[in-house]
């Protein structure tokens, strides 16, 4: 389907001469929805110029009595969608696009006839709308991820841990002593923008990253990318997380990326096998693209040290190289306060824990005789 908007006149200020008639055309087709069409319509007074101030600001923890809309206003248009919910309203002088989301975020657009007019009607929209930051055992977290209908989206949720203090017993003592070092730094102290953790599955790699989030709250926010594959292969993606989301009412902190599992990316045959992905790993961290950013990323991996680029392990570049393996036998036995069940090798986290709760009665095979059910 095709729709042509009316004709509409320039605003003062307008590139085009004031006066003069801006046409503009909005296409639709199948695959649009009636919230895309609250999307455009939202644009409309902007772009006319009788309408050219706007702000914008997206919100992570929306109270679920929050309407986000402002005494007056007059809703035009109301389009519910798997994902959410999506609302054009208007008041005097103004136009507002909401967006709410099923996961508690929402976005917020206003345009309006002056600046002051735009910035009232979002502070009013936006007045008590949001939880309080988590506290006590919950540490926010970001999360990153590209979404085919919405772009780059970031969104954060309150995750629970423990302090190092409370989960140091669940690491070898050689990896316990390094994460003391690491748990300790502060801004003054970071000196490298790579952190990799790596060893076998079930040894806490994920857990001490967690921890690490809670010990450094104070002055470092983290974030986890869930598609690191397509971060690295989208150079506006790559931007989009390397440049971050501020806020006026925050001072500038430092950002810790998390990429779990990212055995392609960092292989001995990375750069064969995933192009430039690695090279713009390596520009993140200390080449121009990470230069005046304050940035780190850190990596888990479960491959053995000496089976990954080059580039990534070559000294100078890692802030921490630490290897999270099984705990040796003697300090699982400590762990787990009996000897039954631990080999002569040790033991994981993941498999004391199985041993501790006997759940690993419920996933070990009992032998099959010779001749029995194949």
């Amino acid at each position: 389907m095709r729709s042509t908007v009316r004709p509409l006149e320039a605003g003062r200020g307008s590139s085009v001469e004031a006066g003069s008639p801006l046409h503009f055309v909005l296409q639709f087709d199948d695959m649009d929805s009636p919230a895309d069409v609250i999307d455009s319509l939202a644009l409309a007074e902007f772009l006319s110029g009788r309408q050219p101030w706007a702000r914008s600001r997206r919100l992570d923890r929306v109270r679920a009595d929050a309407d986000l809309l402002p005494a007056g206003a007059t809703l035009l248009r109301s389009a519910v969608r798997e994902s959410g919910l999506a609302r054009l309203a208007a008041g005097d002088g103004w136009t507002m696009r909401v967006v709410t989301w099923v996961d508690a975020g929402a976005e917020v657009t206003i345009t309006a006839v002056s600046e002051r007019l735009a910035e009232s009607v979002l502070a009013e929209a936006l007045d008590g709308a949001e939880e309080p930051e988590p506290e006590d055992e919950t540490v926010a977290m970001g999360f990153w991820y590209h979404s085919p209908g919405r772009g780059v989206l970031r969104i954060i949720r309150p995750i629970t841990t423990g302090g190092w203090a409370g989960i140091r017993d669940n690491y070898p003592n050689r990896a316990a002593l390094v994460l003391d070092r690491l748990m300790g730094l502060n801004p003054d102290t970071v000196n490298g923008r790579l952190l990799l953790l790596h060893g076998p599955p079930g040894t806490g790699k994920t857990t001490a990253l967690r921890a690490l989030a809670r010990e450094w709250r104070a002055w470092c926010q983290v974030d986890c990318v869930l598609d690191p594959e397509r971060l690295f292969g989208d150079p506006s993606y790559l931007m989009d997380v390397a440049v971050g989301e501020t806020r006026e009412d925050t001072k500038r902190r430092w950002r810790l990326l998390i990429l779990e599992d990212c055995d392609e990316l960092i292989g001995g045959d990375a750069k064969a096998s995933s192009g430039q992905s690695l090279s713009r790993l390596l520009n993140l961290t200390d080449g121009l693209l990470g230069q005046g950013r304050d940035v780190l990323v850190a990596i888990t991996t479960n491959e053995d040290l000496t089976r990954l680029h080059p580039a990534i392990v070559r000294p100078g570049r890692c802030l921490a190289q630490i290897e999270i393996g099984a705990l040796p036998h003697a300090e699982a036995v400590r762990w787990l306060g009996a000897p039954a069940g631990v080999g002569p090798d040790g033991a994981t986290l993941a498999e004391l824990y199985a041993l501790r709760d006997g759940t690993d009665r419920l996933t070990r095979a009992e032998p099959v005789e010779v001749g029995g059910y194949l």
